[in-house]
C-alpha cells in the first residue's frame, strides 16, 4: 500500500473511528519494546490521526445550530 492510499483510509474513517486508531497508536506506543523507528512512525500517523479528528470536530461544530428568539434555528 502506498503512502497515499494509507492517507486516504484515514480521510475515510469516521471521528469514532479515529479515536479507535489513536488509543490503538498509544497502546503500541506504550510497549516498551518498540523499537525507536517504529515509535516515530506511530507517533507521526498519531499526530495525523489528531489533525484530521480537530478538523472534523471544527467542522460539526461550525454546523451546530442554536435556536433563535423567533423559534427559527441560527448557526452556532
Amino acid at each position: 500500500m502506498t503512502e497515499q492510499e494509507g492517507n486516504n483510509k484515514t480521510e475515510e474513517l469516521s471521528l469514532e473511528d479515529s479515536f479507535k486508531k489513536l488509543d490503538e497508536v498509544l497502546e503500541r506506543l506504550e510497549d516498551r519494546e518498540i523499537p525507536l523507528e517504529d515509535a516515530f512512525t506511530l507517533y507521526q500517523q498519531g499526530l495525523e490521526l489528531l489533525r484530521r479528528c480537530n478538523e472534523k470536530i471544527d467542522t460539526v461544530e461550525k454546523k451546530i445550530l442554536i435556536m433563535n428568539g423567533d423559534g427559527g434555528f441560527d448557526e452556532f
